[in-house]
């Protein structure tokens, strides 16, 4: 079904052409808590009669029926034929579809990996032990990982030392290879086909930096090992089979954090950590799998989300982490929230007709009060915003204590506005925003912050009926990137477009 053929979709049309200015006063509060978290949707603005269409809505898209059919491991996936199961991987062994039983052995491996680098037993081909970690992915491989490693590793957590490398530019593995000692690096590998191109260029260098410098090729196996389903391909690096670790074509790269793709995060926090952040997910599932429509947060978010893209004109939606460590949040939700939903076809391949994901960006606060925030309160575009918070942060209280102020400031600014004589001093309100609260940053908390966003996306897919498991459009610059590397290195260039001949032209005869 196409949403805009839905009663709801119409009288939700309807609502929002009589849709004025809500005094602050008017607002009922929309709070909801779901696995810890706390999440404030008042300043969204939607009154009891909208709130009740687009759960209407909800269920005439069939949401309560996809949410069931996403858990039991249904096919979702339906361009690739597959299902989504990245909630198996952070639920119970029991409760998982038989699809992805082996999940729960894969993950005691990579328990064990962890346990074993972090306790000296893992030792580098010479007998040293293993100092520093260097993981090389690209997307969804890489942005998971390394937002949690980044908001969750502290100095008593212990383990190696984390660099991460995705950019294909030289200086990204340089600097993550500056100063480390090849005896005591561990190389992870991340590529379902290993072949992908940012990846095997920076592995096929890292291994040559490692060569270079050990110069036996059989080291290799005791530091490098990959998360591949291409055996073949690892093994012909000289990575062997019990280095080797799934990916399974039912889990997505951008849903693959609690995966072996995870294996980084588990590294920095060991065992306990790493079931903490499962567990962290599992909990927001569990909310999301049996909590009402009305109460449940992700449903919630993701139906503010509909009101204010597809019937209020929001055209940007801000994600805005008061916290430092979660400085890469906005960076990770940018790739998920977009790969996933920027798509213009349904299900049946038809093309879409309302709007779909708006462009996401963000910052972290109090950063961005002195850069774009001043858009956000006198410019002309419109935007909906996120602003996450984490009640007990890093010390000294004092600066957390601002740190909250600004935030709850900010959001209160964007709502009530500012009038005043002078125009330019005018600041209208009326945004819409959603706070989030986090008791800590703990791996908990993370893991389920990451779960909701998850579903989020998941609703907003269901509701626009458009399938946010698949990433075609980012194949095509892959195929058009392989001629022009060719040309850039001297082959004829004649088969291009004009523009890019002439900038082939240009790169090659430059002094």
């Amino acid at each position: 079904m196409k949403p805009e053929t839905t009663s709801q979709w119409k009288a939700l049309s309807v609502l929002a052409s009589k849709q004025g200015d809500t005094e602050p006063e008017q607002l009922k509060p929309l709070t909801v808590d779901a696995a810890g978290l706390h999440a404030d949707l008042t300043k969204q603005q939607l009154t009891p009669e909208v709130l009740a269409a687009l759960i209407a809505l909800a269920g005439e898209m069939g949401l309560p029926e996809a949410i069931e059919a996403q858990f039991d491991g249904a096919v979702i996936n339906h361009s690739e034929d597959r299902p989504a199961l990245h909630t198996a991987l952070r639920a119970p062994p029991d409760q998982m579809p038989e699809v992805a039983r082996e999940a729960a052995g894969v993950l005691q491996k990579v328990l064990e990996l962890a346990e074993a680098v972090r306790g000296g037993s893992w030792r580098g081909a010479t007998g040293a032990a293993i100092t520093d970690v260097v993981h090389i992915g690209i997307g969804g491989s890489h942005l998971g990982p390394e937002l949690a490693v980044e908001s969750l590793r502290q100095p008593h957590t212990g383990g190696p030392r984390i660099h991460f490398v995705a950019n294909i530019d030289g200086a990204a593995l340089g600097d993550a290879l500056a100063g480390l000692n090849p005896e005591r690096t561990l190389f992870v590998i991340v590529s379902k086909s290993f072949s992908t191109l940012e990846t095997r260029v920076n592995a096929e260098s890292a291994r040559r930096w490692f060569l270079e410098r050990n110069g036996d090729a059989a080291f290799i196996a005791r530091h490098f090992i990959a998360i591949s389903t291409n055996l073949q391909a690892a093994a012909a690096f000289g990575i062997p089979d019990t280095n080797v670790y799934p990916m399974w074509d039912w889990v997505g790269g951008r849903y693959s954090v609690w995966s072996p793709v995870g294996i980084p995060l588990a590294l920095a926090l060991g065992r306990q950590g790493f079931l903490e952040f499962l567990a962290g997910g599992r909990a927001m599932d569990e909310h999301f799998r049996g909590t009402a429509l009305e109460q449940n947060l992700p449903v919630l978010m993701a139906l503010a989300g509909i009101w204010n893209y597809n019937f209020l004109g929001v055209t940007n939606q801000a994600i805005l982490p008061y916290a430092e460590r979660l400085r890469l949040l906005p960076d990770f939700l940018q790739q998920l929230i977009m790969e996933s939903n920027g798509k213009s076809v349904h299900q049946d391949g038809s093309d879409v007709s309302v709007h779909t994901m708006p462009v996401v960006w963000g910052g972290r606060g109090t950063n961005g009060q002195h850069a774009y925030h001043q858009l956000l309160h006198q410019g002309t575009r419109s935007f909906a915003a996120d602003f996450i918070l984490v009640a007990e942060g890093a010390p000294p209280a004092e600066h957390h204590r601002w740190l909250n102020a600004n935030a709850l400031a900010q959001s209160q600014a964007m709502l009530l506005g500012a009038g005043d004589e002078n125009p330019h001093r005018r600041v209208r309100g009326g945004k819409p925003t959603t706070t989030l609260v986090l008791p800590a940053l703990t791996p908990a908390s993370l893991g389920a912050l990451i779960a909701l966003y998850e579903q989020v996306v998941f609703c907003q897919g269901v509701i626009w009926d458009i399938n946010s498991f698949d990433q075609w459009g980012v194949e095509l610059g892959k195929r058009l990137a392989i001629p022009i590397f060719e040309q850039l290195g001297g082959r004829s260039a004649l088969s291009q477009d004009g523009s890019t001949r002439g900038l082939i032209e240009y790169l090659t005869t430059k002094d």
